[in-house]
């Protein structure tokens, strides 16, 4: 059974401390939260400890998880490591890209574990669709929410769409070749709409669009490759497939088989809904972060991982600006 403390424990760092104690391979030490009063609620909502200090948390843990706002992941990550604790992170991984490089530096020197909070890799939709991504050329990507006060502190590419950009990278598995954007700030300083078109070096290409400020959420991904369509809803956890395969047999009432012209073979479309298993995600990140510290295994989703996510983010981030800039001047 691993120690583990939590580091944060507003919004999202009190649905970790839930999914913890629901996790019986972890002891659930305690947490630190940099409100006096917050922190109080939270122990006594939860009945565990709040601690004083990051430090004397550290002490008592082998495992951190560092749910705090994203300007100080770096900081919080670094006392850990040099305190030779595994780290779970959440997303962004950090607020700049040097600050990722480091922290990858010094968790090789220790010998320790990162795993990067991108919860839609465990989003159950996506994990019974992985099966049928074979090599996507063309993926499209909505991601909507309504508005939300909370997390305007932030670029919505780093607040939504990096979630996008990281299952992208994760599917397509090919460096990024070029990347084009536009962006609108509406009701922050920052831009609240961002719409992406990622060029890779396979051919692949990958349309994303982003909104903070949607009438209704919307969380899909469609990805097309050689004979098939796959199609994930992250939001209403279902996934579907259509593929097509070569026409054997004979035909049923309801086959659907296209004729593609005279000395080319029929084909027939498959329709499929994988099973999907309800899980929560978050439970299942940091449980499988759990196992590999264990097991002496990679996490499913690395600081390598994040580090390139957060990469193509600042990108994306930097262009938009330039075109601002540009149509400003």
């Amino acid at each position: 059974m691993l120690k583990i403390g939590v580091l944060g424990a507003g919004h999202l760092g009190k649905i970790h401390i839930k999914c913890i104690k629901d996790i019986p391979e972890y002891e659930l030490v305690g947490f630190y939260d940099a409100s006096e009063e917050n922190a109080k609620a939270v122990a006594l909502e939860h009945g565990i400890k709040g601690y004083s200090t990051i430090a004397e948390l550290l002490e008592v843990v082998d495992v951190i998880d560092i749910v705090t706002p994203t300007l100080s992941h770096f900081d919080c990550a670094k006392q850990a490591l040099n305190a030779g604790k595994h780290v779970f992170i959440e997303k962004p991984v950090t607020n700049t890209i040097a600050e990722a490089e480091e922290l990858i530096s010094l968790s090789r020197a220790k010998g320790l574990k990162i795993q990067v909070g991108h919860v839609e890799r465990f989003n159950p939709a996506y994990v019974a669709a992985q099966h049928y991504l074979k090599q996507p050329m063309f993926i499209e990507t909505h991601r909507l929410a309504q508005f939300n006060p909370r997390g305007l502190d932030v670029p919505v590419v780093l607040d939504l769409m990096i979630h996008d950009i990281d299952v992208i990278l994760h599917a397509v598995g090919s460096p990024v070749k070029h990347i084009s954007a536009s962006g609108v700030a509406v009701v922050s300083d920052t831009p609240d709409i961002a719409n992406v078109r990622l060029e890779f070096e396979n051919g692949c290409v990958a349309n994303l669009t982003t909104s903070r400020i949607a009438v209704k959420n919307m969380r899909k991904s469609r990805f097309f490759q050689k004979d098939a369509y796959v199609s994930v809803d992250f939001l209403e956890k279902k996934s579907e497939i259509v593929r097509m395969q070569e026409a054997t047999g004979e035909e049923g009432p309801f086959s659907m088989i296209l004729d593609l012209g005279e000395g080319k073979s029929k084909k027939e479309i498959i329709f499929e809904n994988p099973k999907i298993h309800p899980t929560n995600a978050i439970r299942e990140e940091l449980f499988t972060f759990n196992q590999a510290i264990t097991n002496n295994t990679e996490p499913i989703v690395t600081i390598e991982d994040g580090y390139k996510a957060l990469k193509v983010a600042q990108q994306i981030l930097d262009i938009i600006e330039a075109n601002l800039k540009q149509i400003g001047s």
